[in-house]
Order: structure tokens, then C-alpha cells, then sequence
């Protein structure tokens, strides 16, 4: 079961780093996992928002709900002045 102070307390700790740059890593199943570095672009109520830019200059923004970081399907990791601080 969830735990609502716990989503809380994430959707919190996300909200603070809107604008920062990211490293995300995503679970996609079948033991392949999605790692980049993006900028956290926005929150809403129920999702996040993170914007990667790759090496053809196109910009794709990909969106992730709490309960990811939650159950552990996402790792976000804010890269601020070369340290590395884990959001969980």
C-alpha cells in the first residue's frame, strides 16, 4: 500500500529542483534500463516533467508520476555543483 506521506514528501523534494539538471534512470522492463540527463522542466499534481536534449538538437519531454520514483520503476538524481543528491 501507498503511503501518502511518502508521496508527499517526494512530489516536495521534486518541486524544489524544477529547472536542475537530472540524471534519470528508468526501469523499462525485460532488464533494460534508460539512463540521460535532462533538466527537470516542471511538476504537476500527479506527474513530473523532464526535458532531454540530444545530439541532433531535438528536445523531448517525457513525463513520470510520483508513484514511479515510489515503487523504485525511476531513480532521479539532481546534479547541482557536481553533487549528486538521490530524490526517493
Amino acid at each position: 500500500m501507498i503511503d501518502k506521506g511518502d508521496l508527499f514528501q517526494i512530489k516536495k523534494d521534486i518541486a524544489t529542483c524544477v529547472g536542475e539538471r537530472v540524471q534519470l534512470k528508468a526501469n523499462k522492463g525485460r532488464k533494460k534500463t534508460f539512463i540521460r540527463e535532462g533538466i527537470l522542466e516542471n511538476t504537476y499534481p500527479s506527474i513530473f516533467v523532464v526535458k532531454f536534449e540530444n545530439e541532433y538538437e531535438a528536445t523531448r519531454r517525457v513525463s513520470y508520476s510520483y508513484t514511479d520514483i515510489l515503487t523504485k520503476a525511476v531513480e532521479l538524481v539532481v546534479c547541482s555543483n557536481n553533487k549528486k543528491i538521490q530524490v526517493s
